[in-house]
């Protein structure tokens, strides 16, 4: 395909799978659940934290912390005293475990009450056209409080070399908002145009295929020339175009 003819192709890919019907066997239908902002928000962190393995696994925790969360997820994280958190004894997805899951409440808790929240954390650290330092810096105030350092390896971090998948994904349903009713767009301090493609071995695979991606790796350089290659597309919105790659991987095998 010509660079036209791949950028009509993955518009026509996007148009197909941006849509509400795409809701209803990814995780972010956790966090459509909700009407208030805060609440989407944190859904939308928690259930993204665990976006990795077998989807519907994904869904079913997901769910599951919200009733542990009394389906009042920023409630519970704004007002819980830690004898809340004792009561919470059974939760494990993969290799987040309870422990983990109680210390993400109280860091969410501190983000609140002493950053303003995470949409202030990330606004204010991300540049024109990235929000990887952003998530870096995130990171590091998420993690400012006493914990386990076991816990830490649940967010990654781009300036270490990861292509932090589960977090970018964070960012775009909560930054993007093209009315189609998929992602949220709650967040208006930052703009789609900052946005990174959440990489993964499905969108890598089909990237590499399409000739969008060269390195082997799906790290933060792989990321890097990914978003590059998007942007050239689509300026203002590049990661719309994980919906098109994404689909084509997972639904379609390609």
């Amino acid at each position: 395909m010509t660079k036209v003819e791949l950028k009509e192709f993955l518009n026509e890919k996007v148009i197909q799978y941006n849509n509400p019907k795409f809701i209803e066997s990814d995780p972010i239908q956790i966090p459509h659940r909700f009407s208030l902002k805060e609440d989407i928000e944190v859904a939308a962190f928690l259930t993204a934290t665990i976006a990795w393995g077998n989807r519907k696994s994904i869904i079913k925790n997901g769910g599951n912390m919200m009733d542990l969360l009394g389906n009042s997820p920023y409630d519970f994280v704004i007002n819980h005293k830690p004898h809340h958190l004792e009561s919470i004894e059974h939760f494990v997805h993969r290799t987040f475990n309870i422990g983990d899951f109680k210390y993400f409440i109280t860091a969410l808790q501190h983000i609140y009450l002493n950053h303003g929240g995470m949409e202030n954390v990330f606004s204010k650290n991300a540049i024109t056209n990235s929000t990887q330092v952003a998530i870096h810096e995130f990171k590091t105030i998420f993690f400012e409080i006493p914990h386990v350092k076991r816990t830490q390896k649940h967010i990654s971090d781009p300036l270490n070399g990861s292509a932090a998948k589960r977090i970018n994904m964070f960012l775009r349903w909560m930054v993007r908002n093209d009315k189609t009713g998929v992602d949220f767009g709650i967040w208006k301090s930052l703009t789609p145009a900052q946005l990174s493609c959440p990489l993964d071995v499905h969108s890598g695979n089909v990237a590499r295929k399409l000739g969008l991606l060269t390195r082997k790796q799906n790290d933060a350089k792989a990321l890097a020339e990914l978003d590059e290659n998007l942007r050239k597309m689509d300026k203002n919105d590049p990661v719309k175009y994980d919906f098109a790659l994404f689909g084509l991987g997972v639904f379609e095998g390609f």
